[in-house]
């Protein structure tokens, strides 16, 4: 992926390399919803644009069938181009559910992470910085992320993964070896996060080079006038020599800061447009959540454009109050930040919540999976073609599937794909057994198949 720009709608007196209007060049009065979302996505993003394909998912119900996984008793059907806009007022959808089709985004950086890292990739490398330092699991989708992206655009990653490392690299492990240069930290040092960061950052960065937040990129651009790039590293020094000075940027963990909402705010933007979604049509969207910063993007930005869109959180690895406690630390990092352009009377209700967190279906210790949820994730993909994983997305599916059948509300349920289907190849290793059943209940589906074959031809049919 290379960087893109988006082309100006209107002029502003100032626009900073970073694409923020400058200090010299803000108004007086606050701008509208829409206007701010107009200057805010005026400035370079990563993805070329912020199209994705929106599908439709109809629910039928059937007879149960032994072995059959989660959704034995019902069948999916997709349907790859459905009626949206004003139209989808003249259909009678049935029990159906949208999901936005974020994991086609690009073939290993896709989903939530092709969007977090949308608004933050552009910003690292304005301010000079050479490496980028990030943490995450074995398998982690983000760290692979990271150093696929870094690597398409000259940047060196750094990434600390936790634990050791696997017999056979398979999967997110794999794209993190291949592409970043991966080292693995014990899980008692990993506990310490932000020092394990910065020990790391400083030593790659040596005596002459600097180590800087994300954050730090973000205060420094909205505070200066004169929004000049870093003078920390001279950014026109070669990187493939070794004597310039290192600019180190640490990326925290699944890129959970407020810089990270930025793409979702475009993604939002881009969804409500008339001939999509719209602004009008209330929607329920379900999404599942690890670190939370996903669903947190989607409802601010519902919230300040206006939308009544409900956001649905599946959370995964963490408690109820934690999640809540990380959503309002977002929101008032977000406001602070941005507080120059934000008209905050339009966010006044967001310390009472935008997310409404729910546990999932099936309660778990995070990464675990279930007996029956490999299947569940077969399933799904041969009657729809569409890939999920059994600890994030099949989460969201799950949810979403129960909702529609439910009634629960008059809103449409609209899933966010997240990606993150390679994190399979790793679960493989881990759960062989799970992985051994499907070739079973693959033979014993053919088997049945034979017989009733075979029992229609007796009865002359």
């Amino acid at each position: 992926m290379k960087l893109h720009c988006c082309p100006a709608k209107t002029a502003l007196t100032a626009i900073n390399k970073n694409g923020f209007p400058s200090a010299q060049a803000l108004p007086n009065t606050k701008p509208s919803g829409e206007e701010f979302m107009s200057k805010l996505l005026r400035r370079r993003w990563t993805l070329l644009s912020p199209d994705t394909n929106i599908h439709q998912i109809t629910v039928s119900s059937k007879q149960g069938q032994k072995g059959g996984g989660l959704f034995s008793n019902v069948s999916f059907l997709k349907n790859n181009q459905p009626r949206l806009g004003n139209m989808m007022l003249y259909e009678n959808q049935g029990l159906s559910f949208y999901i936005v089709r974020d994991d086609l985004l690009h073939p290993f950086v896709n989903g939530n992470k092709a969007r977090k890292l949308d608004g933050l990739l552009p910003l690292i490398e304005d301010h000079g910085v050479t490496d980028v330092v990030t943490c995450g699991g074995c398998q982690s989708a983000h760290a692979a992320a990271v150093a696929v992206s870094c690597a398409e655009r000259g940047l060196k990653s750094h990434l600390l993964l936790r634990g050791e490392q696997p017999q056979i690299l398979t999967g997110y492990n794999l794209i993190s070896t291949i592409y970043g240069n991966v080292t693995y930290v014990p899980r008692s040092f990993y506990a310490h996060r932000e020092e394990m960061l910065q020990t790391h950052a400083s030593m790659v960065a040596g005596h002459t080079g600097g180590v800087v937040y994300c954050n730090d990129i973000i205060d420094s651009s909205l505070a200066s006038q004169t929004f000049e790039c870093s003078k920390f590293v001279l950014r026109d020094a070669p990187r493939g020599t070794e004597n310039y000075s290192r600019k180190v940027a640490i990326v925290n963990e699944g890129a959970k800061d407020a810089v990270a909402l930025l793409g979702m705010f475009r993604l939002v933007d881009h969804l409500s447009q008339d001939h999509l979604l719209g602004k009008k049509r209330a929607f329920n969207f379900v999404v599942d959540s690890g670190t939370g910063t996903t669903a947190v993007g989607l409802g601010l930005a519902a919230m300040y454009l206006g939308l009544p869109w409900k956001i649905t959180a599946v959370m995964l690895a963490d408690t109820m109050d934690t999640y809540r406690q990380q959503e309002r630390r977002l929101i008032a990092e977000f406001k602070r930040q941005f507080r120059f352009l934000l008209d905050c009377h339009k966010l006044n209700g967001a310390n009472d919540g935008i997310v409404h967190w729910v546990d999932r279906c099936h309660p778990r210790k995070f990464g675990n999976v279930l007996e029956g949820e490999i299947e569940a994730c077969q399933q799904v993909a041969q009657q729809t073609g569409i890939p999920l994983d059994p600890v994030y997305t099949l989460a969201a599916w799950e949810m979403a599937t129960r909702i529609t059948r439910a009634h629960e509300d008059d809103s449409n349920v609209v899933i966010l794909h997240t990606g993150g289907t390679l994190g399979m190849f790793g679960l493989a290793q881990r759960y062989k057994s799970y992985f051994g059943m499907l070739n079973y209940a693959i033979k014993s589906w053919f088997c049945v198949l034979i017989r009733k074959s075979f029992m229609l031809i007796l009865a002359g049919r």
